[in-house]
């Protein structure tokens, strides 16, 4: 079972840094994500003593202005109970200090469950959860590392973090058609997650988002390793041209075009001159904060 509390905007829970830094074994860490928000990642598996003075001598000082909650189950944990009554003790908390906060709930390792029986026991889950958050509203997802579903969990809940995201959309939406491209995405700098994109030609691959990601975030590991550092890059063939490059501080940008006649610099000039009006959309007030917990 694990829990984030969320101050100040966002947290994420340990299966997030899977996007920054693929494991993380440390008992106190921090993260920089979206630009100006700090991720403060405590690990505390197992303690039993700090989860109780967590939810007691500390509760109103943690709690105090969180604006969304994770929590994050183990479909398979044998002990349901204390997970749910930790849950209850968060939602508690919550309620008492930050009766706005959003709830997200990841029902998680899915793939260990027998496939046919999946759809039942989420929905049982699901039911259990909303039923027990009341009157907070609690919006659940099913997850695993081997699929889409925690890349998607985890791109819906950053994509209700942003501020703007209507008007980030609009200008999106705005810049694609001025380019003539099929498809803009917008990728959060550091875990490469899609904040936002526009598309103006139905795609097929569903799944083309999760793909990106890994294959670019793969790429910029193996840059690394020999001390470069990844800032763009070009993808041509016959039937469509792909650009990824640095957008704003916190973003790249990728941009697919399939219009033969439009050159690669007239489309990079785009981008370029693109860069400043989305970095004033980007600006958030001021610095944010957040407190994981897991256990095991």
């Amino acid at each position: 079972m694990s829990s984030t509390a969320m101050k100040k905007k966002v947290s994420l829970t340990s299966l997030l840094l899977f996007f920054f830094l693929h494991s993380v074994d440390v008992e106190h860490s921090h993260v920089r994500f979206l630009g100006n928000l700090v991720l403060n990642l405590w690990d505390c598996g197992g303690q039993d003593t700090f989860m109780e003075n967590y939810f007691t001598s500390q509760r109103d000082n943690i709690f105090r202005n969180v604006e969304v909650l994770i929590y994050v189950f183990d479909v398979e944990s044998r002990e349901l109970e204390k997970d749910m009554h930790y849950y209850q003790s968060c939602l508690e908390a919550i309620l008492q200090n930050s009766p706005d906060a959003k709830i997200f709930c990841l029902v998680h390792k899915m793939d260990l469950v027998q496939e046919d029986q999946r759809d039942l026991i989420f929905k049982e889950r699901e039911e259990d959860l909303k039923r027990l958050s009341r009157p907070l509203a609690c919006t659940c997802f099913r997850t695993s590392i081997w699929d889409e579903t925690l890349y998607k969990a985890w791109s819906s809940i950053v994509y209700q973090l942003i501020p703007n995201v209507q008007q980030l959309e609009c200008n999106l939406r705005n810049f694609a058609q001025i380019i003539e491209a099929d498809e803009v995405l917008l990728f959060e700098r550091a875990t490469f997650l899609v904040i936002s994109h526009y598309q103006c030609k139905e795609q097929r691959d569903a799944h083309r988002f999760e793909k990106i990601s890994n294959i670019i975030k793969q790429f910029k590991l193996s840059c690394s390793k020999l001390a470069a550092s990844f800032q763009s890059m070009e993808v041509r063939n016959s039937n469509f041209a792909a650009f990824i490059d640095v957008f704003t501080s916190n973003t790249y940008v990728m941009v697919i075009m399939s219009d033969p006649s439009i050159p690669s610099a007239a489309t990079l000039i785009n981008i370029r001159n693109a860069r400043r009006h989305f970095e004033k959309l980007e600006r958030v007030d001021g610095p944010k904060h957040s407190l994981h917990m897991r256990m095991r």
